[in-house]
This record gives C-alpha cells, structure tokens and sequence, in this order.
C-alpha cells in the first residue's frame, strides 16, 4: 500500500507541478490583459457558476453591477483561472491526504482543513465574511501543523504545507477582487503562485530520487539558496512593478533602455512608489501613482535585475565547475533568456506575448535554482525512508 501511494505520490505531484507553471502562465496572461476585475464577484461570476453568455444574463448581470459592464473577452479568462486553480487546488489535498494518511492525527488535520476551506467559501458567498475568515485562517494552520508533526521525510510534509501554501493563494484571489487589485495582494498572489510552484516542483524530484548521494555539496547548496531568495525578491519587485501599471514608466523604443526617459538618472519618488498600504477602497485598476513614483519603481526593479543577473552568472559558473554541468548551463540560458524578454517588454512597448513569456520565464528560471537544490540535497533521509516502507 505505502510503494503504491509513493508510486501515485511521484506521478501526481509531477502532473501538479507541470499544471501549476501553466496556470503561472496562465495567471499572468489574465493580469496583462487587464482582466484581473472581469468578474466583480467571487467565486461565481456575476453570480454564475461560469460566465454569462446569453443576452439575457449579459443584461441581468449589467443590471446587477451596474459598475462593470460586462466584458466576455475578459470574463472568461478570469473564471477559467478560478477553475484552473481550482483543478489544482483538489490534486494538492489529494497529495496531502497521501502523505499524511499514515499518521490518523495529521490525516484528520488534512481532511478537516479542506471542510473548513469549502465552508470558508460558503460563508462568504452568503455574505458572512467573518466567519469566513476564521474558518480560512483554522483552514490554512491546520495543514501547517499537519506538515510540522509528519514523521516522514521532506518531499511528504511539503506535499502538506502546500496545501496550506495553496489555501492562503485562494485567500488571495479572492482578495484581489474585494479589495479592487490592491497592489500588495496582487503581488503576494503572484508570490503565492510561484511559492507553489516550487514547492510541487520540489516534491516531485525528491519522489522522482533526485538527489545527493552525501553531503560534499553543501558549500554549493548554500550559493542556490542564496539565489533562491535573490530571485523571489526580483520576482516581488517585478509584481509591484506590474501591479502598479510601471512596466512602461521609462517609456518605450530609443531612449527607453538601459536609458530611462532619456535619462541615466530621471526624476523619481521612492517614497510613494514603494507605499505598500494605502487604504481601503482605492481602485488601483491602470494604477493611481503619478510618473515620478513608477519611474522610481522601474529603476528598483531594473536595479534588482543586474544584481541578480550577476550573481546567478557566476553561480551557473560553479555549478558547471563543480560538476552540475547541465544544472549550471540551464541557469545560465534561462538567466539570459529572461533578461532579454525584459529588455523586450521596455522596447517594444510591452507585448501581451513577450509580458507574458517574461513571467514563465521567472518561473522556469526558479525551476532552475529549484532543481539544482534538490541535486545539491542528500537523499539519505528517503532512502531510509523507503527501506522502513518497505519492512512495514
């Protein structure tokens, strides 16, 4: 029985970690094309389990929400995403379940945090957002607690923490529309996709046996874990930048880049472009910071990306020296790929297409440094693991 649920464990946690870089993807091609607020309300869309289609719930739902019209070339795009997270979200608390089944304890944990989150969204639906809200917070600790009190090695309890990871996301989706694309939230939506991503990525090596045969790597494995978290706050910086509509605040074509304006050093406000709160209320939808504070958060970003740039460069050349010569070489290629699709986005005035690239490519790029950590870890723990599995 525990040979088959690793065997199911492996296959699912790989087919989640593939749907979760799409609906990245996905995710991001929805904010780009500014149809973050298509559907006024959540989790339905105008009240439908789907999109309305026909002209009489086109017309009831205009009716309805008379402060947004209807759009379907946006609509669907925005409830797709929602069934897409959705799908993913049921393949995580099946990975969960399995993990944790052994221990009866974190197995009630896991189950009754999923009858906690779908009561979460009951409540809301019907308007009581307090209660939904405690039901939401007991749902996301109890999986936590799940993965700190699991007695099997690392790739289960991460198969449990992301369900919580995966919880708290769906908090934040939900937010995004309440609090009318609030930059904060939209950023840690974004954080919470890609935090996701890595998780089931990780997951799925370790069941795969990626991994060390000891430990003469950990010099090494501390560099990937520099860069780790070198990238996340690249990545942050480039959700602020795009949740506060700054992407184009250097402009774009000559004099755009490396310039910015036609400048090396052009006015720009720190102080307000970097605001994290500003209030209840605010539709931030095309962004309300004036030119100086997005040029201040382009700089940042643009600033961000050389250091990172530099530093993941000479990391791919230790790898490649220490011996993870594919590992180093696919850092480098897709470093260099991301940076130019981010000089793409300033030049060409940023293209749906190229935008949406520059997101999965951070993605892939976290995949990278993801999976060379899981070369640099030792998989002794597992092993020993699977022999006790195989005893029992």
């Amino acid at each position: 029985m525990s040979d088959r649920s690793t065997r199911i464990l492996r296959g699912l946690s790989l087919f989640a970690a593939v749907f979760a870089f799409g609906l990245v993807m996905f995710g991001a091609f929805v904010r780009l094309s500014n149809a973050g607020l298509s559907c006024p309300d959540w989790p339905t869309c105008y009240g439908q389990v789907t999109w309305p289609e026909h002209a009489h719930a086109v017309a009831k739902a205009d009716a309805e929400f008379p402060g947004r019209p209807y759009e379907a070339h946006k609509a669907w795009r925005e409830q797709v995403h929602r069934m897409l997270a959705g799908t993913l979200g049921v393949a995580v608390l099946v990975m969960a379940l399995l993990a944790a089944w052994r221990q009866r304890w974190t197995r009630v944990l896991v189950i009754v945090s999923a009858v906690f989150a779908a009561a979460g969204v009951t409540m809301y639906m019907r308007g009581e957002h307090v209660w939904s809200s405690g039901l939401a917070v007991l749902a996301i600790a109890l999986p936590l607690l799940a993965a700190i009190g699991l007695r099997r090695p690392g790739a289960w309890r991460i198969s449990v923490l992301a369900l919580a990871v995966i919880i708290f996301q769906a908090m934040l989706g939900m937010w995004t529309v309440t609090l009318l694309l609030k930059p904060i939230v939209v950023l840690g939506h974004l954080l919470g996709g890609m935090t996701t991503f890595a998780l089931l990525a990780w997951a799925a090596l370790r069941y795969a046996g990626v991994g060390a045969e000891d430990d003469r790597m950990a010099g090494l494995r501390k560099g990937v874990i520099v860069g780790l978290v070198l990238l996340g706050c690249q990545i942050a910086l480039g959700g602020w930048t795009s949740s506060n509509y700054a992407a184009l605040a250097c402009g774009y074509g000559p004099g755009s880049f490396p310039e910015c304006l036609g400048q090396w050093m052009p006015p720009a406000d720190y102080h307000q472009g970097f605001i994290l709160w500003r209030g209840i209320g605010v539709n931030f939808e095309g962004g309300i910071l004036d030119q100086s504070a997005r040029t201040a958060i382009q700089m940042v970003h643009r600033l961000g990306a050389l250091v990172v740039f530099c530093y993941l460069l000479g990391l791919a050349y230790r790898l490649v020296k220490r011996g993870l010569r594919f590992g180093g070489i696919a850092v480098a290629v897709v470093l260099v790929a991301q940076v130019s699709l981010g000089i793409s986005n300033v030049y060409f005035g940023l293209p749906l297409a190229v935008a949406t690239m520059h997101n999965g490519c951070a993605a892939l790029l976290l995949f990278t440094l993801v999976a060379n950590l899981a070369r640099t870890q030792p998989r002794r723990g597992d092993r020993m693991f699977g022999k006790l599995e195989a005893r029992a």
